[in-house]
């Protein structure tokens, strides 16, 4: 890992982010850590970060607040959630504001160091993807945009991922565990929950064109069919 690999790393409690900032040192990364959220922002456009590791409950702006501002600006740096919250519709929350990963307080560091590198590989996933047909639709993956004559629909930055999965496996079985994993980090039941309703949003957004379908192939995954 090299030395140029930028880690924002916006936690309020000293401890905790101090022993987050030298660990992630150890490995090579150059952690920058703001204690609240203002000075988070402010570090964002100073800094240039390659990954943003945000806590949910900061002073001044929570960490939900600061990533919807973030993704205004930049809709692909990678987003990691922290927080004590655990219940599926915080997770859900989180997503719908921008973030790739949300890890659990109490978390160990070998776990955050694994999502960090998972998620800067996921960063080449086609970020240049323009744009792609499904049915009547007009899918856009890089202005994270569905688009149907003429109305527009702006995805989530978790929407657009999991489209994209979709549309690469046009008319074929998109593996449930391959997309947990890809995407989630894991693929237990709490993340399966939060895939059910990011799925529910899609096909909701989907329905103006009713030749278009995404099922539920029980025991394997998801099928978009178009």
């Amino acid at each position: 890992m090299s030395k140029s690999i930028k880690i924002l790393l916006a936690e309020d409690e000293p401890s905790l982010g101090q022993i987050v900032k030298e660990s992630l040192e150890t490995r090579n990364f150059e952690v920058f850590h703001a204690i609240d959220g203002e000075q988070a922002y402010e570090f964002y456009q100073d800094k240039n970060p390659t990954v943003l590791v945000l806590d949910v409950m900061m002073p001044k702006k929570d960490g939900f607040t600061l990533a919807k501002e973030i993704r205004q600006e930049n809709k692909h740096i990678p987003i990691i959630f922290l927080t004590a919250k655990s219940q599926t519709k915080d997770v859900v929350e989180g997503f719908e504001h921008g973030g790739n990963d949300y890890l659990k307080k109490p978390f160990s560091m070998e776990e955050l160091i694994v999502r960090i590198h998972a998620l800067l590989n996921r960063v080449e996933l086609k970020t240049d993807v323009e744009n792609i047909s499904i049915g009547n639709y007009t899918f856009n993956h890089t202005k994270q945009t569905l688009s149907i004559n003429e109305d527009s629909a702006l995805l989530t930055h978790k929407e657009a991922e999991l489209l994209l999965h979709l549309t690469q496996k046009k008319n074929e079985i998109l593996d449930r565990t391959f997309i947990l994993k890809k995407l989630w980090g894991h693929d237990d039941f709490f993340n399966a929950r939060s895939m059910d309703v990011f799925i529910s949003k899609l096909r909701k957004k989907l329905k103006k064109d009713e030749n278009v379908q995404i099922i539920n192939v029980r025991g394997y995954g998801y099928k978009l069919i178009c």
